[in-house]
C-alpha cells in the first residue's frame, strides 16, 4: 500500500496509533458484513456519513442500516466483501482519504470476478475520539 501526505507538518501530526485506527476502518465494515450485521455496518458511519454505490445515494447511520438490511436480506444475502488497500492519505490530524479496491464475494468464491470489481474512496474522520466513516464511494475497477 502505498502511503502519501500532502506535507511533512501533517506527517509530524499523525501518530502512528492513528494510521493503524484509520487503515482499521475498512476492517470494520468487512468484518460487520461477514456478520450481515447492518447495525454494526452503519455504526462505522459518522452519524452524518454518506454511502454512494452504484445507483445508490444514503445518508446517516439510520439510513445506511436500513438500506443494509434489506440488501443482507437481498441481494447480499450469503455474500462476504474483500478489500485491500491502495492508499492512505491523511488531510490533517482528523481527516485521512483511504482508498481501496475489492469487491462482494459470492457463496463460494474466493476472488472477486472482473466484473464486480471496484474501487473505492474512504473519507475517515476523528468523531467524538474516534475514527469513523464520513464517506463511502465505489466504483467499478474496469481495467485501469
Amino acid at each position: 500500500m502505498a502511503t502519501s501526505n500532502p506535507s511533512a507538518t501533517i506527517d509530524q501530526v499523525v501518530s502512528d496509533a492513528d494510521k493503524a485506527a484509520v487503515v482499521a476502518v475498512p476492517g470494520r465494515i468487512v468484518a460487520a458484513w461477514a456478520r450481515h450485521d447492518a447495525k454494526a455496518f452503519a455504526e462505522v458511519f459518522t452519524p452524518d456519513g454518506t454511502m454512494i454505490l452504484p445507483g445508490s445515494y444514503r445518508k446517516g447511520t439510520a439510513d445506511i442500516e436500513a438500506f443494509m438490511a434489506g440488501a443482507f436480506e437481498g441481494p447480499y444475502k450469503g455474500t462476504q466483501v474483500t478489500g485491500q488497500p491502495l492508499d492512505l492519505r491523511f488531510l490533517g490530524a482528523d481527516a485521512a482519504l483511504v482508498i481501496t479496491q475489492g469487491g462482494v464475494l459470492a457463496a463460494g468464491e474466493t476472488e472477486v470476478p472482473a466484473e464486480r470489481a471496484i474501487r473505492a474512496t474512504w473519507v475517515v474522520a476523528r468523531h467524538e475520539g474516534e475514527w469513523k466513516l464520513a464517506a463511502y464511494q465505489n466504483s467499478p475497477r474496469g481495467t485501469a
